[in-house]
């Protein structure tokens, strides 16, 4: 992620990525008006956790005392576990959404 920080400022990438976030959550949020934009919410949630727990394997947080990988300490861990959990919904969230827009699609013809 340090390459954002070469093209825009720390304000910048924060602004970028609420916007970002909260567009999301908009789309998947419009899931009882349209499963296209569902789809496109549940991609986008994806991408972001996949973004958020590639840090898994770039942040300083594996505990020593416990053999280090694959046992995090509290502080970044549980952060970045939780995205797990997100992960698995946003993927749910986006299949739901594709299997709706096929039967829609079939439905039409």
């Amino acid at each position: 992620m340090s390459w954002l920080l070469a093209v825009l400022s720390t304000q910048a990438f924060s602004n970028l990525l609420g916007v970002v976030e909260i567009a999301t959550g908009v789309l998947l949020a419009l899931r009882p008006v349209s499963a296209l934009a569902a789809a496109t919410g549940g991609a986008m949630a994806i991408a972001t956790f996949l973004t958020t727990l590639s840090f898994l394997f770039t942040t300083p947080g594996w505990e020593q005392s416990l053999g280090g990988f694959p046992a995090l300490s509290a502080l970044p861990g549980q952060f970045l576990l939780k995205d797990v959990v997100l992960l698995g919904a946003a993927v749910w969230s986006l299949r739901e959404a594709l299997a709706a827009l096929r039967t829609s699609t079939t439905a039409q013809v």
